[in-house]
């Protein structure tokens, strides 16, 4: 897999650098997300830890993949900036599992009086047809 670094946009606010790249790979299918992220962090001279993939895309039939890369000047701005599920994506942060609750046990019956049962209307015998 050969990575072309297309286009880096210093973004001061955000304490990062943000970095569109090309992945090239022939006879292979797309690369992984670790991969990427290994490859980009020795491009960059920059920790692994530090380096998360956005977005990447690959069209069908193309051995190409373009993608969306940021390079945060610290972790702890990486944690602070960063969605929660492109942390979980990364591998910075576990996914956090929410766990239901059971359903309430529902009321007990109460029995009704039969006394206040409407009264059935009697059953009309079946006529016959001669």
């Amino acid at each position: 897999m050969e990575i072309e670094i297309v286009s880096k946009k210093e973004n001061e606010l955000l304490d990062r650098l943000e970095v569109t790249f090309k992945a090239s790979h022939p006879k292979e299918g797309t690369p992984q997300r670790e991969a990427v992220r290994e490859k980009l962090s020795s491009m960059l001279k920059a920790p692994k830890e530090r380096v998360i993939v956005d977005a990447m895309d690959s069209e069908f039939g193309k051995m190409e993949t373009v993608g969306y890369a940021k390079v945060y000047k610290t972790k702890d701005a990486a944690m602070k900036y960063e969605r929660e599920h492109v942390l979980v994506r990364n591998k910075l942060k576990e996914k956090v599992k929410v766990e239901k609750k059971a359903p309430a046990a529902p009321p007990p019956k109460v029995p009704k009086p039969e006394a206040a049962a409407a009264p059935k209307p009697a059953a009309k015998p079946a006529e016959k047809k001669a």
